[in-house]
């Protein structure tokens, strides 16, 4: 992954925030799913770094 891979997720993550956020002055009761997603996409998001450092690092 490269420096402007991480800028474009950064970017999307606060983009993905702020609408969450909007969303959440319409409808609180969503706060519970994107918690939870935010959880998930945070560990898939760990394991792909973990998987690419060992790559990176075995060879």
């Amino acid at each position: 992954m490269g420096i402007s891979d991480q800028f474009k997720d950064k970017a999307q993550q606060l983009a993905d925030q702020a609408k969450a956020k909007a969303d959440e002055k319409k409808d609180p009761s969503k706060n519970k799913d994107r918690a939870q997603d935010a959880r998930d996409q945070g560990r898939s998001r760990a394991q792909d770094t973990r998987d690419e450092m060992d790559d990176r690092f075995d060879h």
